[in-house]
């Protein structure tokens, strides 16, 4: 299965999660990383969640 990115930061730019994550698809990846930003507490900070191939799943500022 393809390996997809998961970040947020902090407004001063912390990185306060980086991880790495198994999903079967970009629609699967989406939602996994929706949640682990719930469980994370970090749903309302800057985030991105990208495939291999680079294409921004999720993103919000």
């Amino acid at each position: 299965m393809p390996i997809y990115k998961l970040t947020a930061f902090e407004p001063n730019g912390e990185k306060i999660l980086d991880e790495s994550f198994e999903a079967a698809n970009d629609t699967e990846a989406k939602s996994k990383g929706e949640v682990m930003l719930k469980e994370k507490g970090a749903i309302d900070k800057t985030h991105r969640c990208t495939s291999p191939a680079g294409k921004l799943l999720l993103f919000h500022r």
